[in-house]
């Protein structure tokens, strides 16, 4: 564990959305007050400007706290998105650096968690980084940090060519933490097409509420994006909290938007109005209903172990 600086900053609320309330058939009458845990999702537009986007998190930090949110998570490349290829690995830092020290202040001095979805983290040499999801708790230090695996090599239809690997170390390690809210499996924005991740989350790792923190392209969102939170949600029986980045960052790159927060039946809980707006949602965080979902539907004692599919294949 890490422990970061103090920094003192001026913080100011900006509208946040509470979800509308929801049911099911297979779920029961709850006192969500009594029973359950609060937590925030944020949505942004970084830009190649480490102290406008550390403003921008510090008003979303604020608002989340007053909300009551014992969670607040943030998107991924929150603190920096480059206007040309080579700036993100010009600003990236170790852990202990001046910018993640602002970041464990802000937790500490608002009193909550936070999920920072991904840190431009310097790497094992001078031209890479690690895209790095780091998880602070509410007096500062950090708890667990998980490295994307999963990297962005891919020829967008009708956009761009990205290559995350020609800069960014791939991870290798799957990550759960526990906090206020739950255990926490962390992934960052592409690991969400891999769900043999998600599946190690939540059957070796225990995971209750899985984070997707991202930067979806506008294309790849608009066809994907939903969809696949909603299959992540249903078929590990988990919480799925996904911060986006939203709108255009620069003349080149454009994100997706659309953060939501997801329950274990794959009902939206928590979303924004507009997609591409910034601000935050909320939703409750209920132990009981993950616990119902799963024994109704028991699809942990229902898996095959691999030497199953091993030998079916003969």
């Amino acid at each position: 564990m890490l422990f970061c600086l103090s920094v003192k900053q001026t913080l100011s609320p900006i509208n946040h959305v509470l979800p509308r309330s929801f049911s099911i058939k297979s779920r029961a009458t709850v006192d969500m007050a009594a029973s359950s845990l609060r937590v925030a999702a944020a949505q942004m537009t970084s830009i190649n400007d480490l102290a406008a986007n550390y403003a921008t998190c510090s008003r979303l930090v604020k608002e989340a706290a007053d909300a009551g949110a014992k969670l607040l998570c943030l998107p991924e490349s929150f603190s920096f998105i480059g206007a040309k290829d080579g700036d993100s690995v010009k600003v990236a830092e170790p852990l202990d650096s001046p910018v993640m020290q602002q970041y464990c202040s802000l937790a500490r001095e608002a009193g909550i968690w936070l999920s920072l979805g991904g840190f431009q983290e310097k790497g094992f040499d001078d031209a890479h980084l690690r895209n790095t999801h780091v998880i602070i708790d509410d007096s500062g230090i950090i708890r667990s940090t998980y490295s994307k695996i999963f990297l962005f090599d891919v020829n967008v239809p009708g956009g761009r060519v990205y290559k995350e690997s020609s800069f960014t170390e791939a991870g290798k390690d799957i990550v759960a933490v526990d906090s206020p809210v739950g255990r926490l499996g962390l992934s960052v924005c592409y690991d969400l097409r891999f769900p043999e991740l998600y599946q190690q989350l939540r059957f070796q790792h225990e995971a209750q509420i899985l984070l997707v923190p991202a930067a979806f392209t506008k294309i790849t969102g608009q066809a994907h994006w939903e969809i696949l939170l909603r299959a992540r949600a249903i078929e590990t029986q988990c919480y799925v909290i996904a911060a986006a980045q939203a709108g255009k960052h620069n003349d080149k790159r454009e994100s997706y938007g659309e953060t939501l927060i997801i329950d274990p039946w794959g009902t939206i809980v928590g979303r924004l109005p507009d997609r591409l707006s910034t601000g935050i949602t909320v939703a409750d965080i209920d132990p009981s209903f993950i616990e119902s979902v799963r024994t109704k539907i028991p699809i942990q004692q229902q898996r095959k172990p691999i030497d199953f599919w091993k030998s079916s294949c003969r």
